[in-house]
């Protein structure tokens, strides 16, 4: 399959392997992180970890929408099912995130609260316009990627006239996640891990664009190469980063070139200037408050704020204490760090949301045998 098969070629990857461990200098060591959720699957699933030199670091950054995503959030929207009585659509994933008291979207299901898994913001509104007699809101979480699908149907519904719809925004934004990672007070309270650079997500940077990254290699000198999802993408990209470290160089390339431009998707950008704003403060699984790294409903279209129109007040909630999900999305331990890994926490039986999403750091791990490493104590 063409944009496939050639980025998946094991002799290709072999040579890269090589040119890579020719390229890093003898006593050097390099830490990248890789942001984006699907990178770290595909670092997993393929073995791109284990064709590195040892002095090439890898590290899980905080790239995946549902592992993000804080309890409180979880809560609100089972709130509006089993309180409000409202039927809440949302993507699979967010279904088994742990939450409050023992629950998740899905054991509230069982409970009678009308959750239902949706494929697309579309399927939401489509729902709303069928039965018009039911309230229907679509809670709605994610990077850039899924964002427009997001503002397209706020708008669709304003102009259809719609009075049993609405949306519970969580979308949240990439730069403001590795700013935070940079530089925030409170990250490094909670620790932090030295980077030398980063992998740039794939799908966001359709949509935002490869300019965005600019301020990260100007203001922090940390160079980013932003990356394709498949094996090939992701060795390619260490290689130029690997190249940039070592000639002093901060700079945004882009090796996924057949995707992504410097402007990325301007249409889809003002859709989303159009009918959302940034929030002055949102809080982030792992980073705490992260000021301006979040996405709200704009006044003029408030009529279909689930925040505004159920009155919602955000309460949050702590993670698990034995759950490392947090100290995993900031890139400081990994997921075999974790006690729970692979005994208490499996995808069956998930203790935090890196463990449930498909693109969370401890799935992958388990997904793809990484959990082997783990010793087995003879009973």
């Amino acid at each position: 399959m063409k944009y496939v098969d050639e980025f998946r070629d094991g002799d290709v990857a072999r040579g890269l392997a090589a040119a890579i461990a020719r390229e890093v200098e003898p006593g050097r060591r390099y830490a990248f992180m890789e942001f984006c959720g699907g990178h770290t699957h595909a670092i997993s699933r393929y073995g791109v970890a284990d064709l590195l030199p040892p002095s090439v670091r890898m590290i899980h950054g905080p790239g995946c929408p549902v592992c993000v995503l804080p309890i409180g959030r979880i809560d609100q929207a089972i709130q509006l099912a089993l309180d409000e009585g409202v039927t809440v659509c949302t993507y699979g994933d967010t279904l088994r995130v742990p939450a409050s008291e023992g629950l998740s979207m899905l054991r509230a299901r069982a409970r009678g609260a009308d959750i239902r898994m949706i494929y697309s913001a579309a399927d939401a509104l489509a729902l709303a316009q069928r039965e018009p007699q039911r309230q229907v809101v679509f809670f709605a979480i994610g990077f850039e990627t899924t964002t427009p699908p997001t503002a397209l149907v706020i708008r669709q519904a304003a102009q259809l006239g719609l009075t049993n719809f609405s949306v519970l925004c969580c979308h949240v934004l990439t730069p403001s996640a590795i700013t935070a990672i940079l530089e925030s007070p409170e990250v490094r309270e909670l620790g932090t891990v030295p980077l030398d650079g980063f992998i740039g997500p794939a799908h966001v940077s359709t949509i935002i664009g490869s300019r965005p990254y600019a301020h990260f290699a100007e203001e922090y000198r940390k160079p980013v190469v932003i990356a394709g999802f498949e094996p090939l993408d992701v060795m390619q990209a260490i290689r130029m980063l690997v190249r940039q470290v070592n000639e002093g160089r901060t700079e945004v390339e882009n090796e996924f070139t057949r995707a992504v431009t410097e402007d990325g998707n301007l249409k889809a950008q003002a859709l989303v200037s159009e009918v959302l704003e940034l929030r002055q403060s949102f809080e982030w699984r792992g980073l705490g408050l992260v000021p301006y790294s979040a996405l709200r409903i704009r006044e003029r279209f408030a009529a279909f704020d689930a925040e505004a129109r159920f009155g919602l007040v955000y309460q949050p909630v702590p993670d698990h204490k034995s759950c490392e999900c947090g100290a995993i999305l900031r890139g400081v331990k990994t997921p075999l760090d974790c006690k729970l890994f692979g005994t208490v926490c499996t995808p069956e039986t998930p203790m935090g949301s890196c463990m449930v999403s498909s693109e969370g750091a401890c799935a992958a791990h388990y997904t793809y045998g990484r959990f082997r490493d783990i010793p087995v104590v003879a009973g």
